[in-house]
């Protein structure tokens, strides 16, 4: 079985919220979307965006609100370092919540948001990540 990773489902509160509060950042939902489920392309993956219970309801699990702890992230890599403050200042600009701002580290500036569902995302410059001339991730 070849590794990939094709789709991460988000559990939302408000699915048109959420949505609306994505497209706010310029990822826009795909035309077979519908009010149950969102999905985002994200260039070869796909977010898709569900409601909580229904998500909660398809894995058996209890529909409780996602941790405030840092148990995992999603990640935006942006092209150039002063992408990294832009990109925060327009998910608060549109709900999101400053979690850490831009901040240089050892290997670029990074900094955090949460969606308003409460998801982290790391917004993150390093030299170190090199994209191919369509934009995906070498690794």
């Amino acid at each position: 079985m070849q590794p990939r990773l094709n789709l991460i489902l988000l559990g939302v509160d408000d699915i048109a919220r959420s949505s609306a509060f994505y497209a706010a950042l310029g990822w826009l939902a795909a035309p077979s979307s519908h009010a149950g489920f969102v999905k985002i392309d994200l260039g070869g993956v796909v977010l898709g965006l569900i409601a909580r219970r229904d998500l909660a309801d398809d894995a058996g699990q209890p529909a409780s609100l996602p941790s405030q702890a840092a148990h995992s992230a999603l990640v935006y890599l942006t092209r150039q370092p002063g992408e990294v403050a832009e990109a925060l200042a327009l998910a608060v600009k549109h709900g999101g919540t400053l979690v850490k701002p831009a901040t240089q580290t050892a290997w670029g500036i990074a900094g955090y948001f949460r969606d308003p569902d409460g998801h982290l995302f790391e917004v993150c410059y390093e030299d170190a990540w090199v994209f191919d001339d369509a934009g995906r991730l070498l690794v």
